[in-house]
């Protein structure tokens, strides 16, 4: 069933207007992980809520300024679903999605300002909400360590992957490659954008000792925003090295050919707080190597290869066994197939809507509702 189909008659409403708002300010930046999830969630939601967003793009400290100050006022007395990490803190009655605490973990990889930020507001932020929704254990752990919140109050609802990413046709994969530039029909895709926790210093190291190797048609593709010249100033590598191709900015409706295309998609990110990626990936068949460590093996299970982030010898043989190995990869893509269809947006939707009304039906004064189940 379709969502709008789904949510049409949803009757619930405070002068004409749904008793839920989503605070959608996230939507005006790139899209992302996190983007795609509040898309995503919306979308299935459908008329049950309320979208809120700022006027024009507001990101910063105006975007800040905004959430704090004029969200509160369009909100009122109704139930807030902030989606994206941050929120309110002057709102009570409201429902918090916090994806990852990397500012948090790890505030020496942001703007000084915004780790700032992040570590005063998060905490509050927690403390104050009516409930807590994570995307996977490791960030509902880890919210219960920073901000000493009890877990009752934290419900793990994981990602979902769109019905686009299937295995593809090779039609498709052939065109898409030919659309990026990519030199070969066999290459190991990397996807991540330049910043320390993606660990794209990890994976050029570990390609460089073991490219020599590999056939000698087997590329390795890095798609993401940043171009050759900014990855090269960033990891401070003299020069790449052999058959790596950048294939840029790759739009949103060529990523499920360029997943499937690929003999595996290298994620050994050093911090995640799901991977959404990764899911994508082996929801179109395609096999993964990825961390071992953060949220990472939750999304993965037994269907991929699990390697230590900062032991370039283990990627680069994790690499080899899956370039080298057809028979290896056929099972993880049979495994990568099985473990994708335990996720769907619907689902992840159904969960959220749970939670929201059971918040929405209780006084801010009452304690927290009974937990709603999550998935795995």
């Amino acid at each position: 069933m379709e969502p709008a189909e789904k949510w049409a008659a949803w009757p619930g409403s405070v002068n004409g207007k749904a008793d839920i708002v989503v605070n959608t300010r996230s939507l005006t930046a790139a899209l992302s992980g996190v983007q795609r999830y509040v898309n995503e969630v919306c979308r299935w939601l459908g008329t049950r809520i309320e979208q809120v967003a700022p006027a024009s793009a507001m990101q910063g400290v105006r975007g800040h300024v905004w959430e704090q100050m004029r969200l509160p006022w369009t909100v009122r007395s109704r139930l807030l679903w902030s989606p994206a990490n941050s929120g309110p803190v002057s709102v009570k009655r409201q429902v918090v999605t916090v994806h990852d605490v990397a500012p948090l973990d790890h505030p020496e990889w942001f703007n000084p300002r915004l780790a700032f930020w992040y570590r005063m507001m998060t905490p509050v932020l927690v403390r104050r909400s009516h409930r807590i929704i994570t995307v996977s254990q490791y960030t509902k752990r880890r919210l219960m360590e920073i901000t000493g919140a009890p877990g009752a109050r934290i419900v793990v609802i994981p990602n979902g992957v769109d019905g686009r990413f299937v295995p593809q046709p090779a039609d498709d994969i052939r065109r898409v490659r030919q659309d990026l530039g990519i030199p070969s029909a066999r290459y190991v895709l990397s996807l991540a954008t330049v910043e320390p926790r993606k660990n794209i210093l990890g994976q050029l190291q570990a390609w460089s000792r073991c490219v020599q190797l590999l056939p000698a048609d087997v590329w390795l593709v890095i798609a993401g925003n940043n171009g050759a010249r900014r990855v090269f100033s960033e990891v401070k590598l003299d020069s790449p090295p052999p058959r790596v191709h950048f294939a840029g900015f790759v739009p949103d409706d060529k990523l499920p050919a360029l997943y499937g295309g690929a003999m595996a998609l290298l994620y050994p990110s050093i911090y995640e707080g799901f991977g959404l990626p990764v899911l994508e990936a082996m929801a179109t068949g395609t096999a993964v190597i990825v961390s071992e460590s953060t949220a990472l093996p939750e999304v993965v299970g037994t269907a991929g290869i699990q390697v230590d982030p900062r032991n370039f010898e283990a990627i680069a043989d994790a690499i080899r066994r899956v370039v080298e190995d057809g028979t290896l990869r056929h099972e993880l893509s049979r495994r990568a197939l099985r473990q994708s269809r335990l996720f769907s947006w619907e689902k992840t939707s159904e969960l959220t809507w749970e939670v929201l009304r059971r918040a929405n039906s209780c006084s801010v004064r009452e304690g927290p509702d009974d937990a709603v189940s999550s998935y795995s």
